[in-house]
């Protein structure tokens, strides 16, 4: 790969000349490198990350379509992203990291507490909890509450738990394009 500099030829040039030579535009540089060699057969790993991509694609549009959300995304630029969409598709591919689900306050008690540790390379929109019953039944599901200082979530239980030394499956978090995380098992006792 080699980047061309001070070429009025090949300046703002993209593309492909033959097979064999690519110009790209990164960052407003002009970049020259070999032309990508591609498999003849897209493997089922492949496929599924061209489908999650082209819904990160269609989320950035719609985002950026949306003043409001373009001018959060505007905010977000920066050395990595250098455009409110590119921002927009990184955050919709880049899922939030449920980094820890405490549960010391929570005993299957109205008001008990639930904090979870929740943290985005962008923004997390609103962490949603669900407490399952050890068949998977749902018991209560609701936001939590965003503390200060921004990675802290905390979730006052509204059901009394009348099993509290079970397992529960709790389905912490939600990003803002609102897809689901798988959910984390914890002991309760």
């Amino acid at each position: 790969m080699a980047e061309v500099k001070n070429n009025i030829v090949t300046q703002g040039v993209s593309g492909k000349l033959g097979d064999m030579i690519v110009f790209r535009q990164v960052h407003g540089r002009t970049i020259i490198a070999a032309k990508p060699k591609q498999s003849e057969k897209k493997s089922e790993k492949q496929v599924e990350h061209q489908k999650r991509f082209q819904s990160a694609v269609i989320y950035g549009k719609a985002a950026t379509a949306d003043p409001a959300k373009k001018a959060e995304y505007e905010a977000g630029k920066g050395d990595k992203y250098n455009s409110a969409y590119q921002v927009a598709v990184a955050d919709f591919l880049n899922a939030p990291d449920i980094q820890e689900v405490n549960l010391k306050g929570y005993k299957g008690n109205v008001g008990d507490v639930i904090t979870i540790r929740v943290t985005d390379d962008f923004k997390v929109a609103e962490v949603t909890v669900a407490i399952r019953n050890p068949d998977g039944t749902l018991l209560e599901k609701g936001n939590a509450v965003q503390q200060p200082g921004g990675a802290d979530w905390c979730y006052k239980a509204t059901a009394l738990c009348w099993r509290p030394n079970h397992h529960y499956g709790l389905r912490p978090a939600r990003q803002r394009n609102r897809r689901e995380f798988p959910p984390v098992g914890s002991s309760l006792g």
